[in-house]
């Protein structure tokens, strides 16, 4: 569609008059912006049927007058159970979707802006049954809290009121995409000149004056907000705008005090505020929204059920209003403010602040711009699979330890060149700007996240011992990376005054294998990204690839489960690390003297060590064997899929290795030998077709299956040999001399072991929980153990 929609479609309800002040700021920034713009309107709970909006009505005001701690239970239902919160917006979103599908037909719009949550719910309906999918569709939150009913997955783009109701919308629904808004009021509502707005309105010009005003219906604590600024020493005048309520205005009027002056419906809302030295309300909607454009003081007062105390709290946390839980304190804070004026002043400047942060109208001719659906992508099957694998104990992140020396920098100086890089290079790497979307019962998804906060995936950490480095170590890797934002983290760690300094990066393995990970990393971090250490090579024929699928599968069928014993059982989100480097020449001239690939070696290494671990156990029965899963790398110049793609590029097969007592010579022979046979037998190419297949099935059906084969019955470790870089790099001038990288466990399996060769290394990473295996260290240590008995076995013929 052209950045100039022809026709805007704003969806509100009349359910007192928030909603419909909001859609009307809408609706004149729309015409500001796209001047012959045609706007049209639609009332969400009219289409729902003709006896819903008075019904409605009465049932809010009921709630909030009469039965509010019934308001309360719902309110808190909806935060407490996600199942009470997702079945109620099921329901309401049914019934919403379904009337509203003919006349949001009928004017075919360009762009929908949702000012009520039950109108947002029916847009998230439609679009989840493939409708209006080109159709951008934003919700202006009209409330500071955006409870589980405001906020929608489906919809494009919410705008909130404020960061810490950014993090409330995240809470509600963490895959919906939100941005901070200045107060969404019609441009009426500015700071105005106090004296002038007073002699307007007919009050006089000096004095300390109050508006009371709880919106069209008057509802709430209006009397008691009345006579608690009746009791405050230096309070002038209280206005009290009843609405449409006559039996308040009534009430009040017959209390025949000078200082008090009820109004019924005020036309000249904004006016009246610009009027004001402080806006009492209760329920921190519009009311309280219109205040803060005009600059005044917001105090919240004995806030209404469910809704109103959620944004009263977070109001008074963002520091844009003051919060009364009762009369007393709403006297005291009247009595502060006259006789210590700086305090009011000071809260004003916050409103003002808030309010001039933004242009309003600027923010909706963006909403034009916002791509349709958030430029969602469904995940490749290889990607989804880490998605679908993840357990509340076993998250499934890759990561990587660089060491880097001689460094020049001071922790800050780090602190300060690393955010600037992530700032200036992580919008062109497609790997740090996605952020993971995951629905009940649909498929997982990237959203395209373009606005990279580096203090949300940087940390800089000053140890004072080597014991409290490994700590920060052992507790960066045992956290879940976060997946409310693109799911990366850095840690720089350095003690004062040192010149080597440890950087750590993780990341959700959905976003790539770790031969993508490193590429990303040197990419986005140092100097002059090195040269690939090779390119991938092509793609085989596609009949070969068929014969190489058709033998795997056969083959992986034969497989079977896993055999008897290993490092499996009940998972624990306790996690050890252990690391050793062997030098990368040392591994080259071994493999080449025992006329194996340096893979195989390595995994003869790996193997041997296990044993080693087993004998310290009790020892291990002469034919036992532990299975692990091996991924291959497939990336091919042909592809696309370079060494530097995102995205997971692997294909995993299983190797029995022998751990049971026997030479070292013989354990490197069949090692050998069972590496090549799986490779033969096809197994990474079924392994291939075997994850497309599975990403075919149902979303539901997907994760059961991937959850049942990757964990204990079918494998006991994870060991991956990736390839790396030879040539150096450098970070802000210091050399990355080492790099060991990180592995995820399965579900049940107690061991991980990642190696990569970089520079004149080959580093190892071991990762084991210590509910299911000793810990990595000892594995470490019998690792380098047994390479140097196999290095000796090499120079020995």
């Amino acid at each position: 569609m052209s950045l100039q929609p022809r026709r805007v479609l704003l969806i509100s309800a009349t359910i007192g008059e928030g909603h419909n002040a909001t859609a009307r700021a809408v609706a004149e920034a729309a015409e500001q912006r796209w001047p012959g713009c045609e706007v049209s309107w639609v009332d969400a709970l009219a289409e729902m049927g003709g006896w819903v909006p008075r019904t409605f009505n009465w049932i809010y005001a009921t709630n909030v007058e009469s039965t509010p701690w019934l308001y309360d239970l719902f309110y808190s239902a909806l935060w407490r159970w996600r199942w009470f919160a997702d079945s109620s917006r099921r329901f309401v979103g049914a019934w919403s979707g379904r009337r509203l599908r003919a006349p949001v037909a009928a004017h075919r719009p360009d762009l929908i802006v949702s000012t009520y949550p039950l109108g947002t719910a029916g847009l998230d309906w439609l679009r989840r049954r493939g409708e209006l999918r080109e159709v951008p569709i934003a919700a202006v939150i009209s409330d500071f809290s955006p409870h589980p009913f405001w906020v929608y997955p489906e919809v494009d783009l919410h705008h909130v009121m404020s960061e810490v109701s950014l993090r409330e919308m995240r809470r509600a629904e963490p895959d919906a995409v939100g941005a901070v808004s200045v107060p969404p009021a019609v441009g009426a509502f500015h700071p105005a000149d106090r004296t002038a707005a007073r002699t307007a309105a007919g009050l006089p010009a000096d004095g300390f004056a109050v508006v009371i005003t709880c919106g069209s219906l008057g509802f709430g604590s209006v009397e008691r907000a009345v006579r608690a600024a009746r009791r405050a020493d230096g309070v002038d005048r209280v206005v009290v705008v009843c609405g449409r309520n006559a039996a308040l205005r009534q009430r009040l009027t017959d209390l025949a005090d000078p200082r008090v002056v009820p109004l019924g419906w005020v036309e000249d809302m904004p006016g009246l505020m610009a009027a004001a030295d402080a806006v009492i309300t209760n329920a921190g909607g519009a009311t309280a929204l219109e205040a803060l454009a005009c600059g005044r003081a917001v105090v919240m007062f004995e806030p209404i059920a469910g809704h109103g105390k959620a944004n009263a709290e977070l109001m008074a946390e963002a520091e844009l209003a003051e919060l009364c839980w009762d009369a007393d304190q709403l006297t005291a804070l009247l009595r502060r403010w006259t006789e210590q004026p700086d305090a009011l002043t000071q809260l004003e400047q916050r409103a003002l602040k808030h309010a001039q942060a933004g242009d309003f109208a600027e923010q909706v001719a963006a909403l034009a711009e916002v791509p349709r659906h958030h430029g969602r992508r469904p995940l490749r099957p290889q990607d989804a699979f880490f998605v679908h694998a993840t357990t509340p104990t076993v998250p499934q992140q890759i990561g990587t330890v660089l060491r880097l020396t001689g460094s020049e920098l001071s922790t800050h100086e780090w602190g300060e060149h690393l955010t600037e890089r992530i700032r200036t290079h992580a919008a062109g790497l497609p790997m740090l700007n996605r952020r993971l979307v995951r629905r009940r019962g649909r498929r997982p998804e990237w959203v395209h996240d373009a606005s990279i906060d580096p203090a949300d995936h940087l940390r800089c950490r000053e140890p004072r011992s080597g014991r409290q480095h490994a700590d920060l170590v052992e507790e960066f890797f045992r956290t879940p990376v976060r997946t409310d934002r693109p799911p990366w983290e850095l840690l720089l760690i350095q003690e004062e005054g040192d010149e080597e300094a440890t950087l750590l990066a993780k990341m959700h393995h959905a976003l790539g294998d770790g031969i993508a990970v490193n590429g990303t990393l040197v990419r986005l971090l140092c100097d002059v990204p090195p040269p690939h250490a090779r390119r991938p090579g092509d793609a085989p024929p596609w009949y070969r690839r068929a014969g190489a699928v058709l033998r795997g599968l056969v083959s992986l069928a034969r497989v079977g489960a896993a055999p008897a014993g290993g490092f499996t059982g009940r998972s624990t989100p306790d996690r050890t690390f252990g690391w050793l480097e062997l030098s990368a020449r040392e591994v080259r001239a071994t493999a080449r003297e025992r006329g194996v690939s340096s893979s195989a070696l390595l995994l003869a290494a790996v193997a041997e060590g296990l044993h080693r671990l087993l004998d310290d156990a009790g020892g291990a029965a002469p034919e036992q064997r532990v299975r692990v899963m091996v991924p291959k790398t497939m990336r091919t110049a042909r592809g696309g899929a370079g060494l530097d793609a995102p995205g997971n590029h692997t294909a995993s097969f299983a190797v029995d290795l022998p751990v049971g007592p026997m030479p070292v010579r013989r354990r490197l022979a069949e090692v050998t030998a069972r590496l090549a046979a799986a490779e033969r037998g096809g197994h990474p190419a079924a392994a291939v077709a075997v994850l497309r297949a599975l990403g075919a099935l149902p979303a539901p059906l997907h994760a059961l299956v991937v959850r049942t084969i990757y964990r204990k019955r079918f494998f006991h470790a994870v060991v991956s040999v990736m390839p790396g870089r030879r040539s150096p790099a450098h970070v802000a001038g210091a050399l990355i001399e080492q790099v060991l990288p990180v592995l995820s466990l399965a579900d049940g399996v107690g061991i991980g072991i990642g190696a990569i060769n970089w520079g004149e290394g080959v580093g190892f990473g071991i990762t084991t929980d210590p509910g299911l295996a000793p810990h990595a260290d000892a594995l470490a240590e019998h690792v380098r153990g047994a390479f140097g008995d196999l290095r000796r076995l090499g120079a020995h013929g």
